[in-house]
């Protein structure tokens, strides 16, 4: 029985795959961040394996890593990982958020809140985190699972101030789990997982169930302080 063809794209092939030019991908290739291409005559090919290293790279600079840091990143893989190993790491570096922020024009935010919003509105809804103001004049990235959110807090006249105070608040404490749970995922949760022999798609369908798991714990977590402060404030004023 012959074996399986393997998947063989051109330079032009490839890059078109991965959204970027040809010079970018030989750029990348002469740095060393893909292996070399397979040789046919004057032809090179490239196959899976380049194609989810490149991926990997997009995914980097979309977090902002540098062209340095992401060479000392893909240093760690071995060059004999498959492309499904390769594909963890982007399972890894994922969003977290359901939604990716959108970018919009003025108008557009105006006609997705279905009403007139103010520089003030607009100076709360920033201070919520709702939307981000761009370099550019009157476009702004909005999080739009969260904007009817921010629209019910300009209804009750939330002060910006306590907005700010709170997003300083979340941010602070945000962070802290977020480091701390990542050093326990590395140091604990990751090695079990490579130690644990099952192929890359299991290990990665692991992964992406530990995400909603530890969000719902949080909100969860959040719930229940909530409570108890309440309680503790009814008791001291008793």
């Amino acid at each position: 029985m012959n074996p399986a063809p393997v998947e063989t794209l051109s330079v032009e092939q490839l890059a078109s795959r991965v959204g970027m030019t040809v010079r970018t991908v030989r750029f990348y290739a002469g740095r060393g961040l893909i292996p070399p291409p397979r040789r046919e005559g004057r032809n090179g090919y490239y196959g899976p394996d380049h194609l989810a290293r490149l991926e990997l790279v997009r995914e980097l600079q979309a977090h902002g890593f540098t062209l340095s840091a992401i060479e000392g990143y893909l240093e760690n893989i071995p060059s004999d990982a498959t492309p499904e190993q390769v594909a963890l790491h982007r399972t890894l570096l994922a969003p977290w958020m359901p939604d990716l922020p959108e970018t919009v024009t003025r108008p557009e935010l105006l006609k997705r809140t279905g009403r007139e919003l103010s520089d003030d509105d607009l100076e709360l809804l920033v201070a919520l985190g709702v939307i981000e103001p761009t370099p550019v004049e009157d476009v702004f990235q909005v999080a739009p699972a969260h904007l009817a959110v921010g629209v019910q807090f300009l209804d009750v006249g939330l002060p910006t101030e306590a907005a700010l105070a709170a997003r300083r608040i979340i941010t602070e404490h945000g962070q802290a789990m977020a480091t701390e749970l990542t050093e326990l995922f590395r140091t604990t949760v990751w090695p079990h997982l490579k130690s644990s022999g099952q192929p890359p798609e299991a290990i990665t369908t692991m992964i992406e169930r530990f995400k909603p798991l530890t969000i719902a714990a949080l909100v969860t977590a959040y719930e229940t302080a909530v409570d108890e402060a309440k309680r503790e404030t009814i008791r001291r004023r008793s």
